[in-house]
């Protein structure tokens, strides 16, 4: 097992991000939502169990189906607030997005110190002294107000309503709490899932890849400077409407957000709940820089960008679709009947993640 496998495999099968099941007994909620569903029968269609990337769901007497996502977006902010808070609301819309829908009210929730204690932004922030000389020092009511201003230039690229929130400056820890819910209309016949759906699908990434959002790299020591992803206002509005067009033609079969571990997690956590394996090339991933290395193309977050899995008879039109408004469209590799995601670049393999790992192997990876 190589460095970028360890550094993805530790993301999907240990960090709570990837397995907040291991912490929260989502059976609770089953049994709640089963007992509610007697009353209201056939109204939450995707619930918090589903692995997925948003819920649906229906109201009583109103055949509209619902897209919402709630996520928090908590240590990017500490070394950039506004690309931070901006990046989390993004995200969540992406995840509404995700499942057919089109996002269109924002709630906002932040907690953070007193507001006229002193804070540090930027690199050492995280260390609460600045070493490097590149940091900022300021009230932490000043950085709420780049948090706020964030989300709010978010949901103005994106045409989101906010309607509420809260703030609460009883948090003591250096790490400021910044957590979005979004709310969107499903615009598709029916939600689209993320498991991979039949061997042969072709895989399609929509956006460019940068060397931002390198967290997972970071902490595998494989990179020594975290880049927190970097909002990209008018890229996220253009990626939203092309991948809305194309979800309208009927012929998505699978989609993803790209967010933490970026077309690794992705790929691999699609197939995985679909018992199917994936074959994907990132030399053929769209690219805002040159010299980029195939493990940050593998793994780094950057945003703005979607995954779609494709019959190959509709590869053509789903293509055609998003090239109408989006320069950066790509066919990158297919689903397998594998049950691993093999990611090369070009004929050198970069990455085999098993669908099921070792126990041993996630033992160590653990520790």
């Amino acid at each position: 097992m190589n460095r970028v496998e360890r550094a993805l495999m530790h993301a999907l099968f240990v960090h709570l991000h990837h397995n907040i099941d291991k912490a929260i007994d989502f059976g609770i909620f089953r049994e709640l939502n089963e007992k509610v569903g007697e009353m209201w029968p056939g109204r939450l269609l995707i619930g918090p169990d589903a692995n997925d990337d948003a819920a649906v769901f229906s109201f009583p007497e109103d055949d509209v189906l619902m897209v919402a996502k709630m996520e928090s977006h908590c240590s990017p902010c500490v070394p950039r607030p506004y690309d931070g808070a901006a990046t989390g609301a993004g995200g969540a819309m992406r995840d509404v997005v995700a499942m057919g829908g089109r996002p269109l009210f924002l709630l906002d929730f932040i907690g953070t110190r007193p507001l006229d204690q002193e804070v540090i932004v930027g690199p050492c922030g995280f260390d609460d002294e600045c070493t490097c000389g590149q940091c900022e020092r300021m009230t932490s009511g000043d950085r709420v107000n780049l948090l706020v201003t964030g989300i709010r230039d978010m949901c103005q690229a994106m045409d989101v309503f906010v309607v509420g929130g809260g703030l609460s400056t009883s948090f003591s820890d250096i790490v400021p709490a910044v957590v979005v819910a979004v709310i969107g209309r499903l615009v598709t016949e029916g939600p689209l899932t993320k498991p991979a759906k039949s061997a042969g699908d072709r895989i399609i990434i929509l956006g460019e890849t940068s060397d931002d959002g390198n967290d997972t790299l970071y902490r595998a020591g494989l990179v020594d400077e975290m880049r927190p992803a970097r909002a990209l206002f008018d890229r996220e509005r253009a990626t939203m409407d092309a991948a809305l067009s194309a979800m309208k033609t009927g012929a998505i079969k699978a989609c993803s957000d790209l967010g933490a571990a970026g077309i690794g997690a992705a790929v691999s956590e699609s197939v995985r709940f679909g018992g199917l394996g994936a074959r994907v090339d990132l030399s053929r991933v769209p690219t805002a820089k040159e010299g980029l290395t195939p493990e940050e193309i593998l793994i780094c977050e950057t945003q703005a960008r979607m995954l779609f899995q494709v019959a190959p008879d509709d590869v053509e039109e789903v293509m055609g679709v998003l090239e109408q408004s989006h320069p950066n469209a790509a066919v990158i590799g297919e689903v397998t009947a594998e049950e691993e995601a093999v990611f090369s670049h070009g004929e050198d393999v970069v990455a085999r993640i098993p669908n099921h790992p070792d126990p041993q192997v996630l033992r160590e990876l653990g520790q």
